[in-house]
């Protein structure tokens, strides 16, 4: 079998200012499209599709957005692990004008969605984060919903998840790639990574009985981790707290997902959560 692209390392912005993209056909899937982009202050970047939900997160830095006789200004924070995230979801056939107040990276994701008078352009602010604490000892994390299943989309979904170092996440392992709800529902997901020091890292496995895969991948800053099917925990080593950005999108709009049967038992057992989380707030 043709191995499936599960890891897309960060290189140095290209001319546009991506500095790492996906579409299904490069992804070997059917939905979910995602891009980091770097703008230089003054820098315009028009975003949106005909056909298309978006949804736009200010990793670092700080942009205004026009559109729909709308303006918005001083949107972001200075970087990912200094405060809660600004976003902006664009509706299909919308499109929205961005220009960076200062140097600014962004994780822009999008899916095929249909259109309709139920969907609008929405600014996402800190205040509408809803901001978990999940698991307890050594697997304890924060999850910051930007756009859950509750959101007014269509299908995109978006989340972003800190670890803190030394703990685990995404954990116990669960895998999302069938559509047996309320069980499990089939989706797409990518893991963008930030790293709090540029030499750490976060180690991801990938496994899948049925695609006879069992990968373990060294994600550092900037890296894209891309999650088609199977069990994908994370661990962040000691010493470097980790952030990523999750976007996913699927049969369902809905994060339901299927635990390893060999380790949901841990849920069970929690210890108490670690006092370190909410690591940003």
């Amino acid at each position: 079998m043709t191995e499936q692209r599960l890891h897309i390392i960060a290189q140095p912005p290209a001319a546009d200012g991506r500095l790492v993209a996906i579409d299904p056909a490069g992804a070997g899937w059917s939905d979910l499209s995602f891009a980091a982009r770097r703008l230089d202050a003054g820098q315009r970047l028009t975003i949106g599709h005909a056909a298309h939900e978006t949804g736009v997160v200010v990793l670092d830095g700080y942009i205004s957005v026009i559109g729909a006789g709308t303006r918005w200004t001083a949107i972001g924070r200075r970087d990912v692990f200094s405060g809660l995230p600004f976003a902006v979801y664009i509706p299909p056939g919308q499109h929205v004008e961005v220009i960076a107040e200062t140097t600014v990276q962004l994780g822009i994701a999008w899916c095929p969605a249909a259109a309709g008078d139920d969907l609008a352009l929405r600014l996402i602010s800190p205040a509408d984060i809803a901001v978990e604490v999940r698991g307890g000892g050594n697997a304890t994390r924060q999850i910051n919903h930007i756009m859950p299943a509750e959101f007014p989309a269509r299908r995109l979904l978006l989340v972003e998840v800190y670890t803190p170092a030394g703990n685990w996440s995404s954990y116990p392992p669960h895998k999302h790639d069938v559509h047996n709800p309320p069980h499990e529902v089939s989706l797409e997901e990518i893991y963008y990574y930030r790293i709090a020091a540029p030499e750490g890292y976060a180690l991801q496995q990938i496994t899948s009985p049925a695609h006879g895969v069992d990968r373990l991948i060294r994600a550092r800053d900037g890296d894209l981790v891309l999650i088609p099917w199977g069990y994908h925990p994370v661990v962040a080593p000691p010493g470097y707290d980790v952030y990523y950005l999750n976007a996913l999108a699927g049969s369902a709009h809905a994060m339901t997902a299927a635990d390893d049967p060999r380790y949901a038992w841990v849920r069970e057992r929690w210890p108490a959560p670690d006092p370190r989380v909410p690591l940003v707030r």
